[in-house]
């Protein structure tokens, strides 16, 4: 099972959108699953439903911190790659999906349906983008984030 296949299959699990992405990756950030979601979980829904960046991508872009950040605030050079890694991730999600904001990822206005958690419902998978935008995230993640013979999930 490859990285964008556990992403789903956590999401269709019922974990978040960050929390989907992230833990698809917990063993190379060195944690467990259970961790890499409690870590991710604030990320979902744009970050608390708030709609704002969309959480596969913070799922994304928290996996670049753990694997690629730099934790010496002089290291200026490290600050820079981080910085157009996380640019160049993001765009590339941004051209394939049309935008990094959870909102306009959905449809919705600033300030829309920012109540309680959705049911997960067969309707719920098929009428939003949430799980492509898993996919794609884990898959942008993967290619910028592991070596090639990192890309495969060991099996369980």
């Amino acid at each position: 099972m490859n990285r964008a296949d556990r992403a789903e299959e956590l999401f269709r699990q019922g974990y978040n959108c960050s929390q989907s992405v992230f833990a698809a990756f917990a063993d190379k950030a060195g944690m467990t699953e259970a961790e890499a979601a409690g870590i991710a979980s604030p990320f979902g829904a744009g970050f608390g439903k708030l709609r704002e960046v969309c959480g596969a991508v913070s799922g994304m872009t928290l996996l670049a911190g753990y694997l690629r950040g730099y934790d010496d605030p002089a290291d200026y050079e490290g600050k820079k790659e981080l910085y157009a890694l996380i640019q160049k991730m993001c765009s590339e999600f941004e051209s394939e999906k049309g935008s990094i904001i959870c909102r306009e990822l959905l449809g919705l206005e600033k300030g829309e349906d920012l109540g309680e958690p959705s049911v997960r419902t067969e309707e719920y998978y098929r009428s939003r983008p949430c799980i492509g935008a898993c996919r794609t995230a884990a898959e942008i993640a993967a290619r910028y984030l592991l070596d090639d013979h990192d890309h495969q999930l060991i099996e369980k």
